[in-house]
Parts: structure tokens; C-alpha cells; sequence
């Protein structure tokens, strides 16, 4: 295991003041730069993980938040604070462009190799970016198949990953096939890979707090997610070039 340095980084953003973590792999020269959004509840150690797992392959990857510090482990405001962000797309990249500036002012990021990895509501901010015809590399997503407005897809320039869980009821069979006919439609690189089984947030380990239903951990998928969008960098934004 490599040696990773970690920071707290405080910057504004949808009238709020958000609170990020940054994690910088060893070394001194510039690396890709990975964003990660995280899951409506918020930021959370596991997204902290997740940069510093990134870190340690090379990276500099950026945890950020999208509710100014707060994590909302109670299912309503988590939705009353959520619903009408995933309703507002440009609220949306507005939180995605500020902390997309966080990432590419570090120095040791190299601001022209920078991907976007998305969980839920971190997921909507990551293909919002792609949406918004931000140069990236790749964009992963998991639990979050929402569709953009009316051909706005097209502005997508690098591929698109997304997984989803078969037994997800909130993107049900019905969000699958919007969210497909939009990447097909728009002409984007695009992979969908559906989990048997699996329920919505099957990547996020058991919370000590009220979940809304149809959330639940499967750990053996939520390990092949992480492999998935680790091959994705790997393919998309490897480290070395």
C-alpha cells in the first residue's frame, strides 16, 4: 500500500458551504483526478474511503458534498432536501462545476485527465457534468439512471458506465430503458450492467440509521461495482500513459 496524504477541503456551492475530502496519492508529479459524489444521504466515510482507495492506485480523486457538511440519515430530509435538487438540473452541474474546480486547482491533478464516479444523487451530478459538455474522461454512475433534458445527452464526450440493481424500485425496469434510449439515442458510449438481486444503494454498506424501503447492502455485488468502475478509470484514465 502506497502512502497517501488526505485534506478537508471547505468551498461554496449552492448557497451553501460545502465540505469535501481530498486524497493525493504518493509522490510529487500531476496524476488523473477522479470526482466522487456520493449518495443522497450525503457525504460520508464511505465516499472518504473510496477517494483513498483511489489514491492509493494513483489517483487524485476528490470526495465531494452536496449538502454543505450535513449528512441526512433521516429518508425525509434526505428527500426533502434531494427531490427538488434532482428536479433542477442545473443546480445539479452548479454543485458538480464547484467541486470540479476544487479538483483541477490541486496542484498535483492534472486538469485535462479527470473522471467523474457517481453514487445516487452524486451519480444525477456526475452525468449532469457529462450533460453540460464538461471535458471528461469517464463518467460512472450506480442508482442513478436519470434521464436529461431533451438532447442534452449529445454533449457527452467520453463513455458512460452505470449499474443499477435488478430489484432497485426506485429505477425500476422502466428507468432502465429511459435512461438506455437516451445514451442510444445520443450516440454515447454507454454500458449498463443490471445486478441480479440487488436492491437500490446495494453498494453502501449498513447504516445505524432508518433506510426508505427497497435499500439494502449486497456486499458481493457492491465489491464487483467497485471493480467495474475501477476497470473503467483503468480503461478510460489509467495512470500511466
Amino acid at each position: 500500500m502506497t502512502t497517501i496524504t488526505t485534506r478537508t477541503v471547505a468551498y461554496p456551492a449552492d448557497n451553501l458551504t460545502m465540505v469535501g475530502h481530498l486524497a493525493l496519492p504518493a509522490g510529487a508529479g500531476r496524476r488523473p483526478a477522479v470526482l466522487i459524489g456520493p449518495e443522497g444521504v450525503g457525504l460520508s466515510d464511505v465516499e472518504r474511503r473510496r477517494a483513498e482507495a483511489l489514491a492509493e492506485l494513483g489517483y487524485v480523486a476528490f470526495a465531494f458534498d452536496i449538502h454543505g457538511g450535513c449528512y441526512l440519515g433521516d429518508p425525509d430530509d434526505m428527500l426533502a432536501r434531494c427531490m427538488p435538487l434532482l428536479a433542477a438540473p442545473d443546480r445539479l452541474r452548479a454543485i458538480g462545476h464547484a467541486a470540479l474546480d476544487v479538483l483541477r486547482a490541486e496542484p498535483r491533478a492534472d486538469p485535462d485527465r479527470t473522471a467523474a464516479v457517481g453514487y445516487g444523487t452524486g451519480g444525477a451530478v456526475a452525468l449532469e457534468l457529462g450533460r453540460d459538455g464538461v471535458d471528461l474522461r469517464a463518467i460512472a454512475t450506480v442508482n442513478a439512471l436519470t434521464t436529461g433534458r431533451r438532447g442534452e445527452a449529445a454533449r457527452i464526450r467520453c463513455p458512460v458506465w452505470a449499474g443499477v440493481g435488478s430489484e432497485d424500485p426506485i429505477m425500476p425496469a422502466a428507468q432502465r430503458d429511459a435512461f438506455t434510449a437516451e445514451m442510444e439515442a445520443a450516440g454515447v458510449d454507454w454500458r449498463l450492467v443490471v445486478y441480479g438481486g440487488a436492491l437500490h444503494a446495494f453498494h453502501h454498506p449498513p447504516v445505524d440509521h432508518t433506510v426508505r424501503p427497497g435499500v439494502g447492502y449486497h456486499p458481493r455485488h457492491a465489491r464487483r461495482a467497485w471493480h467495474d468502475v475501477v476497470a473503467l478509470l483503468a480503461e478510460c484514465l489509467p495512470v500511466m500513459e
